[in-house]
């Protein structure tokens, strides 16, 4: 480790800061694309039956723009 990067993380560490580990999907693995896609589908497909959907996301627009 290199002077400057133990310096960045003292300085960090000093501010209430801690260094955090997390894995996340690998999007230049093969097939990634097509499960996003898979996914997709399925979720537009689950929204179409949901009644309540639009009228939720309508409030919740509704909300932020009150915020703003």
């Amino acid at each position: 480790m290199t002077s400057a990067v133990r310096k960045r993380q003292e300085t960090l560490k000093a501010a209430g800061m801690r260094p955090v580990r997390i894995w996340v999907p690998d999007t230049r693995a093969p097939g990634f694309a097509e499960e996003c896609r898979r996914q997709s589908l399925l979720i537009a497909k689950a929204d179409e039956t949901d009644a309540d959907l639009g009228s939720f996301m309508d409030e919740a627009l509704a909300d932020i723009d009150d915020e703003e």
